[in-house]
């Protein structure tokens, strides 16, 4: 396979090291005030992961406001979230700016998440090219195959978790898709949605290794223990919209086909290195030219 597709979850990187600094009151301010440290730690992890991929096209994928279409099927859908700091909320322009600048495509569609596009496009390309993601969200794991790769954000700017489909099946003994069916029984309490109450990860997992889906289990419900099927019964109806919920959204409509023509890569480190020393993103700076300078 001649190209390599490298896919950011632009907001997942962001986010994490904001709130890795900001703990310590680091917000990295620029000569203007405007704080950088999102900024910052967005920038080490990408090109981090660009070294090790050496991708021929990268795009970094945005989520568009809080709404989606899943708070028309569910209002309490990520509600629960608190507002962004206030050094945060300058730092998401800001961030879209200088990725652009790095010669990435930014990609964001109104009424989905970050992670429909990621899944739609991983689902596009993969039939030809090899796909890697790099996120902090579990649930794109349900977007493996045997031509994309997951890699997780785990500790630092350079050590990721990665998932094959060969690690995925061997870990969780199931296909990729039936993660869906595993998060419908738990629930996801970071997005709100309910899942059902008492059953966790280890009962979902055995459920759907067992019986295959949701569908499948409902079926069988005399075969399960009496808790689990007291559970089971009492939220029926907040199982089947959690398996809607938790379903990444693989036709998020895009031209998929110019996109790949425009997310063709080959920025130089020296220009990527320049735009840093515009941008008074001095730490970045300095770790690029000593890392991969």
């Amino acid at each position: 396979m001649s190209n390599k597709i490298l896919l950011i979850d632009g907001m997942a990187l962001l986010f994490r090291h904001f709130f890795a600094t900001s703990l310590h009151k680091q917000f990295m301010r620029n000569s203007s005030g405007i704080p950088t440290n999102g900024v910052q730690g967005f920038v080490r992890h990408v090109f981090t992961a660009i070294n090790e991929i050496q991708p021929t096209h990268v795009a970094v994928c945005w989520d568009m406001g809080k709404s989606t279409f899943r708070n028309d099927m569910f209002d309490g859908y990520k509600q629960n979230r608190p507002a962004p700091p206030e050094e945060l909320i300058p730092q998401f322009d800001y961030v879209k700016e200088i990725s652009n600048q790095f010669g990435f495509v930014n990609i964001g569609v109104q009424n989905y998440e970050a992670d429909d596009v990621i899944g739609t496009l991983a689902r596009q390309y993969s039939d030809e090219n090899q796909v890697y993601v790099v996120t902090g969200d579990r649930d794109i794991l349900q977007c493996i195959n045997n031509n994309v790769e997951i890699w997780l954000t785990k500790k630092g700017f350079n050590i990721y978790n990665r998932y094959t489909l060969d690690r995925f099946q061997s870990e969780y003994g199931l296909t990729p898709l039936q993660l869906i069916d595993v998060k419908a029984f738990m629930g996801d309490t970071a997005d709100g949605y309910p899942g059902v109450k008492g059953i966790g990860e280890k009962t979902a997992i055995k459920l759907i290794q067992n019986y295959g889906s949701v569908e499948s289990v409902l079926e069988s419900l005399e075969q399960l223990t009496p808790g689990q099927r007291t559970k089971i019964e009492a939220n029926i109806d907040n199982l089947k919209l959690s398996k809607t919920l938790a379903e990444i959204h693989t036709e998020v409509p895009l031209n998929t086909g110019d996109l790949l023509t425009s997310m063709q890569f080959g920025t130089e480190l020296s220009k990527i290195l320049t735009i840093c020393q515009e941008h008074e993103l001095y730490v970045s700076r300095k770790y690029l030219s000593t890392h991969f300078g």
